[in-house]
């Protein structure tokens, strides 16, 4: 609950503005989600079998898709999506300002990355930039909808439909989001989700890939499950990437309340969004004109010129406020060891945008579970820490 503060920062001794830390994020399940999970553990029914099915169907219609495949987790969704779409050896280009799965699979797909720098504002892939780095190699674009704000996918498939590209988009952190009214599902040649335990649909494990073309549903459902098209009999070399009916019935269970948990986290946002837009020195993320962010986080900026302190001792202060904080993500994926090849390729060029992100962004509390009054306390702490620290 927050308190009466004074203007003394509390790691100088002041009274804080909360007298414990409000919940960085909302996890764990409910006891209808232990329901559903006991249900599928009593049936005996463990593995991919009725409950996945009906994740599927389901998903992929609240997000506007035709197709669903679950999988075992994010990372094989994106393994699934470029398996299905690309050959070793295309050229991709994929945001350095996202987290590494989006680029660690297509190197393990063996594409050729190359590294498209964001948007300051909205902290999506800028469609400009990637225009920049088209060239007749070029197969595919795989761009985030990155912390749950939808990318500007007006632009990116107008750049696919001039030069006949491919378009992954990863959506690990944008369960239900919109663009133009639709679900990002309806885009795009596939989508991948995360069901990871801290994402809006959190089973643990898990994930998604959904795609409109019926096609590339089939090759990826190979890919999932060894080739198979029926009992031991193999058409291609596959993975085992399946879900099992546990994880399908949590999620299952936590899909009907996600609609009400979106809005609420949309709330939150308006009230971020007001009291930020008022602290001179921070800046409050912007959604890609007609998005409905899903709110997976809500990032700021640090203005390091309007301050006397570093980004580090302003987080610092706000966590003896009682207000977590968190960096997603602390690198740019040029300044990654694993990609330092690809950098090499790329002449040494890293996107200036996404190495700016690394060293001004803050992530803040965000989740359905967050009171108005919290909300407010959030912005508080956020404005005592600024006017104590501004030049």
């Amino acid at each position: 609950m927050a308190t009466t503060a004074t203007t003394e920062l509390a790691i100088n001794g002041g009274t804080p503005v909360f007298d414990k830390p409000v919940p960085f994020m909302a996890v764990g399940l409910t006891k209808k989600d232990i329901a559903a999970a006991n249900e599928v553990l009593e049936s005996g029914m463990l593995r991919a079998a009725s409950k996945c099915a009906a994740l599927e169907e389901r998903f992929a219609a609240a997000s506007d898709a035709k197709f669903g495949l679950t999988c075992a987790n994010g990372t094989c969704a994106l393994q699934l999506a470029y398996g299905a779409l690309l050959q070793p050896g295309d050229e991709v280009i994929a945001p350095a300002w996202t987290y590494i799965a989006t680029v660690s699979m297509l190197v393990a797909a063996g594409a050729k990355v190359v590294f498209c720098d964001s948007l300051e504002d909205s902290y999506q892939a800028d469609p400009k930039d990637i225009e920049k780095k088209i060239t007749k190699n070029t197969k595919a674009i795989a761009v985030t909808h990155l912390y749950g704000i939808p990318v500007d996918i007006d632009a990116i498939e107008a750049l696919a439909k001039k030069h006949n590209l491919k378009v992954i988009y990863d959506a690990a952190q944008a369960h239900l989001a919109t663009y133009n009214g639709k679900g990002i599902g309806a885009f795009g040649d596939a989508v991948t989700y995360s069901f990871y335990a801290t994402k809006n649909l959190g089973t643990g494990e898990g994930g998604m890939v959904t795609t409109n073309d019926e096609s590339v549903a089939r090759q990826m459902g190979l890919l999932r499950s060894h080739g198979e098209t029926d009992k031991y009999l193999h058409e291609q070399v596959g993975f085992n990437y399946r879900m099992n009916d546990i994880t399908g019935a949590i999620g299952l269970s936590k899909l009907e309340d996600l609609p009400a948990q979106t809005d609420r986290r949309r709330e939150v946002a308006k009230i971020y969004d007001a009291r930020i837009d008022a602290i001179d020195g921070i800046s409050r993320p912007v959604p890609t004109k007609g998005s409905d962010p899903a709110w997976h986080l809500y990032t700021c900026r640090f203005d390091p010129a309007a301050f006397t302190c570093t980004r580090e001792e302003f987080l610092a202060a706000l966590g003896k406020e009682g207000v977590p904080t968190a960096l997603h993500y602390p690198k740019s994926l040029t300044r990654q060891p694993a990609f330092k090849h690809i950098v090499e390729q790329n002449g040494g060029h890293e996107p200036p945008v996404a190495l700016k992100l690394s060293q001004t962004i803050f992530c803040i509390p965000i989740h359905q579970n967050l009171t108005d009054e919290q909300a407010n306390g959030v912005c508080d702490a956020i404005e005592k820490v600024a006017t104590a620290f501004r030049k």
